[in-house]
């Protein structure tokens, strides 16, 4: 289970902290007035090491910290709380998808060193905040008959007697230069020109692709997430998507055409991949991709390493991160990318097969999948805006 899944998911009743040095518990960071003690970064930390995260987890842990600190403070202003009644049935909830029980998840945190006092944090926030972006932002997500419509088609496999032919941009966003990614995307979205759009792809994008402009080859467009396949194949030769949030990042796409294909095949029901969290640049990332032939050769690469630093996962398309589902929108099988960052590490993604099939989608599942989606865009701009608005120290 992924550790976001994992973490949000997740309620535990309080616990008093181990006894600790009065210096751990003074400020490291400020967050406009609130703090954060070095206790609470270490407990973070030490979380993030027992579900093996990879990247630095140091970093993780702080800039989880100070988003945690940001949505608080906007739940406090609207007075927006966890009900207490709501605490048994997360813990039994997540027991029952962990296959643990409370118990033995708690035995689990001690053997970590985690105190249930730092999951109470995270949780408090997490859960309300999900809730919060629901009321806020619920009718602004609501999605149409004809939008469930076009995905289930697009799933049953029409959506593969198409392939789109496009240029890519990726800029980073981490927390600290979140709004200014924004406002630059928010620019380039504006421009119709190719020319500008493969200017911009050359100056701003984290992608290999920006050497040549950002463009890609003819590529399916079942190959990119489920919930942007609308979006793409609607845009006009010249015409550019929205800003697209993803974690510490927004892509957007100009369209340089669309065709049929005359022998479609279905759409993939799973795809199998697999990432390898690289210390170092891309340069580093991509000399680890000339030693590998395939997606097994990676076990290899990684021998010795902390485990979560490789993972492989056979998963449908529609439960693949959107970051990564867009590094794995150009791969065939066994081809790589290195355009991925977490935290310090760089991410080497590689394609280790697809796998097709004719399933029907449920209309109802597709809806609050593509609901979902659509929250996590206004909750993910909404975050943004408070992380520029707020003085952050040190």
């Amino acid at each position: 289970m992924r550790l976001t899944a994992l973490l949000t998911a997740l309620l535990l009743p309080l616990g008093a902290p181990h006894a600790m040095a009065q210096g751990q518990f003074s400020p490291v960071i400020t967050v406009n007035d609130a703090a954060i003690t070095g206790y609470e970064l270490d407990q973070r930390q030490r979380l993030l090491t027992l579900f093996r995260t990879p990247g630095d987890t140091a970093a993780l842990a702080r800039e989880q910290l100070i988003e945690e600190s940001l949505k608080q403070q906007e739940l406090d202003r609207r007075g927006v709380t966890l009900p207490p009644e709501s605490l048994a049935s997360e813990v039994e909830a997540f027991a029952l998808r962990g296959g643990l029980s409370t118990e033995e998840f708690l035995q689990v945190l001690n053997r970590g060193g985690v105190s249930p006092t730092t999951l109470e944090q995270f949780v408090r926030v997490g859960v309300t905040w999900r809730d919060y972006i629901r009321q806020r932002y619920g009718a602004q997500a609501q999605i149409s008959d004809a939008e469930v419509e076009r995905a289930a088609n697009q799933q049953s496999g029409s959506a593969d007697a198409l392939e789109v032919l496009l240029t890519e941009i990726i800029i980073p966003a981490p927390p600290p230069r979140a709004a200014e990614a924004n406002a630059i995307a928010e620019q380039i979205s504006q421009s119709r020109s190719q020319a500008e759009f493969e200017a911009a792809a050359r100056r701003y994008s984290a992608l290999p692709s920006r050497s040549n402009g950002g463009r890609l080859g003819w590529l399916p467009l079942s190959n990119y997430p489920p919930a942007l396949q609308g979006l793409i194949s609607g845009l006009g030769v010249g015409e550019v998507t929205p800003p697209i949030p993803i974690p510490n990042g927004v892509a957007l796409f100009q369209s340089r055409g669309i065709r049929e294909v005359r022998q479609p095949r279905a759409q993939p029901t799973s795809v199998d991949y697999a990432t390898y969290a690289v210390g170092g640049d891309a340069a580093a990332a991509q000399a680890v991709a000339l030693r590998v032939d395939t997606c097994d050769d990676l076990y290899g690469v990684a021998k010795g390493q902390p485990e979560g630093v490789l993972t492989r996962q056979t998963v449908p398309p529609a439960q693949i991160p959107q970051d990564v589902a867009l590094q794995l929108a150009r791969l065939d099988r066994n081809e790589t990318s290195v355009g991925l960052r977490q935290g310090n590490a760089t991410i080497l993604v590689m394609m280790c097969g697809r796998t097709y099939g004719d399933a029907a989608a449920d209309p109802e599942a597709l809806r609050g999948q593509l609901q979902s989606q659509r929250l996590e865009g206004f909750a993910n701009a909404l975050l943004a805006d408070l992380r520029a608005a707020a003085t952050i120290r040190p």
